[in-house]
């Protein structure tokens, strides 16, 4: 069964670090471009950062220098490290997957930026 499953939000204080996982089960990682998409309250669908096949990764302004995506092919796992965080970047992390015009989304964990 192909499906995305996201893991690790939680709680963390401002400035602190959170590393969420996205387990992608029979999802070639090296075939699929793999996103990380967040949702706050009120607003819409963003994406963070992608990892291609190839490794090469990319992201958006507001998480760049804060944020790090990378992956484990063989535990088909995908990884967002996120550090410095700040109150605004609490939101729904989703985890999507994309070939072609083929695409999975996971379910979503949380992340709470807050003292």
């Amino acid at each position: 069964q192909v499906q995305l499953v996201e893991s690790g939000g939680g709680l963390v204080k401002p400035g602190g670090s959170l590393n969420i996982s996205c387990v992608a089960s029979r999802i070639p990682l090296t075939v699929y471009t793999i996103c990380w998409y967040r949702q706050a309250p009120g607003k819409e669908r963003e994406l963070v950062a992608l990892i291609e096949g190839d490794d090469s990764t990319h992201y958006v302004d507001t998480v760049k220098g804060r944020f790090t995506v990378s992956k484990d092919n063989s535990k088909t796992t995908v990884y967002l490290q996120m550090n410095s965080v700040k109150p605004e970047d609490t939101a729904i992390y989703y985890c999507h997957a994309r070939f072609l015009s083929i695409e999975y989304w996971g379910q979503g964990t949380q992340v709470t930026v807050s003292s």
